[in-house]
């Protein structure tokens, strides 16, 4: 009776979690929505949405109505679900590589972004035809390409791929630096500076569009994968014994946060430790089980992305932080005070 009980009050607390944390996510994103230069009421914010699925008629300034459905509604979405996506990367990377400092970084697909993006900021590679997003997308997919050679594909082991992602992540950083140093003018260096620190600034809907696809996709193949994914946890040899296609799934779930990583980064730059502390916090409050995780971790990673954003556009008077310092000064004691609780006890 009591085994049948424990994932029952499992389910249920994981199911009260999420709709209190779809409760805040959807107060955040109507706050983000709502704050700016041009402060908006929520209730114009909620009026304006309205009008625009074609459920209310309200009088609202037509000035109003731009601003929260054309430019800060959409923002709000991406911040949201890059939040996710990258929680989920980080969740999926931890249990591959049983790391608990693994991120959707570590494969090198950040750096590979940045080399892609600053090819087409600096040197004007493919203007015109390639745009930013596309360059930066061709340069993450180049590093995780290095790092699947450099580690032999799936088939070793997890110090190995975290080895090989340390070199390909080097290799172009050092890339970067040089193309900007020797052939970057003053503002060039600035504009790759805060891209490569993360800037929602300029996402629209076909931005949300396409990274609801990826994130929805996405998050249903690691959800159908989720007990392979526990069984990576106690390592390979354990998983295969249990019937788990070790190699397959393992190259498919790098595929996936592959992807997953190029389109966030390629749309918003590179934002760090929010896929480092969100599965540890989510994992602190639903389990270590990866069909409750994931979902938890989709959440609070789109709450926490969100809070950073609006934090990034108040903390400084008449201009915005980038939104990797914002997570990063949130993420490090956040992420220091999930260590302690965490420490041995003696």
């Amino acid at each position: 009776m009591m085994a049948s009980e424990a994932p029952e009050g499992g389910a249920g607390r994981l199911a009260l979690f999420l709709c209190l944390s779809l409760i805040v996510l959807a107060f955040t994103v109507a706050t983000a929505t709502a704050i700016g230069d041009y402060n908006i009421s929520l209730k114009t914010v909620f009026l304006s949405v309205t009008n625009e699925l074609g459920l209310t008629g309200a009088d609202i300034a037509p000035i109003e109505q731009s601003v929260v459905w054309n430019l800060r509604l959409s923002r709000a979405l991406v911040a949201a679900l890059a939040g996710a996506g990258l929680a989920i990367c980080g969740a999926i990377l931890q249990a591959l590589l049983r790391n608990a400092l693994a991120e959707p970084f570590v494969l090198g697909v950040s750096a590979g972004a940045s080399t892609g993006a600053v090819c087409v900021i600096v040197l004007g590679i493919g203007a015109g035809g390639l745009s930013l997003s596309l360059g930066a997308f061709a340069g993450a997919f180049a590093a995780f390409a290095l790092v699947a050679l450099l580690s032999n594909g799936a088939t070793s082991g997890p110090n190995h791929t975290i080895l090989a992602g340390v070199a390909a992540s080097q290799l172009f950083n050092a890339l970067t630096s040089y193309i900007v140093t020797t052939s970057g003018n003053a503002q060039q260096a600035r504009d790759v500076m805060f891209w490569l620190l993360g800037s929602f600034g300029g996402v629209r809907w076909l931005d949300v569009q396409l990274l609801l696809v990826v994130v929805i996709v996405s998050l249903s193949v690691c959800i159908w994968m989720g007990r392979a994914l526990d069984a990576f946890t106690f390592g390979d040899e354990d998983a295969a014994a249990l019937g788990v296609p070790v190699a397959r799934i393992r190259l498919v779930l790098f595929g996936v946060t592959a992807l997953l990583t190029a389109t966030i980064v390629s749309m918003v730059g590179a934002i760090g430790f929010v896929g480092l502390v969100v599965p540890h916090a989510a994992r602190y409050v639903v389990g270590p089980l990866h069909l409750r995780l994931l979902p938890a971790c989709a959440v609070v990673g789109a709450v926490f992305m969100v809070i950073a954003d609006i934090a990034s556009r108040v903390i400084a008077t008449q201009q915005t932080v980038p939104i990797g310092v914002v997570t990063a000064l949130v993420g490090v004691p956040f992420f220091a005070i999930i260590l302690y609780r965490a420490r041995p006890q003696t």
